[in-house]
């Protein structure tokens, strides 16, 4: 189970309703989906070293942490300064029942992706169903 929160995302969409304006992108979007019995994240980091990535897990929380240096040199006169620079960090909570041991990371084309195992009790599994005169048998054995 993946869990996200953000406690600020909806004070700054109710901000940018009240006091108008562009919406902030975020620093680090991300996708993430169930599939193969793992979840899959995806972050956008275009401009990023992936030298500057570091991803690490403590219990059951996920950090993404990268580093995006500006590409003016000192001395030159900015014009335009869109594309946000800086540490960015990112927080998921995985849950306990997804394997944090077998996390597999690449970083390809600007996009760091990560495998999360499923753990043995996260995967589906079938209940039997048993019926009263079956349970009736089981006490006359």
């Amino acid at each position: 189970m993946l869990m996200r929160t953000d406690p600020f995302r909806e004070l700054d969409r109710l901000a940018q309703q009240v006091f108008g304006g562009t919406p902030r992108p975020a620093a680090m979007p991300m996708d993430a989906w169930r599939e193969d019995g793992a979840v899959w994240v995806k972050f956008d980091l275009p401009g990023v070293d992936p030298a500057s990535v570091d991803v690490t897990v403590e219990k059951d929380t996920l950090t993404v942490r990268a580093e995006r240096r500006p590409d003016v040199t000192e001395g030159a006169e900015t014009v335009i300064s869109e594309r946000p620079t800086g540490t960015f960090s990112r927080q998921l909570f995985l849950g306990e029942t997804l394997d944090t041991e077998n996390i597999q990371a690449t970083y390809d084309a600007g996009v760091l992706s990560l495998r999360i195992p499923a753990g043995e009790q996260d995967k589906p599994r079938k209940i039997q169903i048993g019926t009263s005169r079956s349970r009736e048998n089981e006490l006359q054995s």
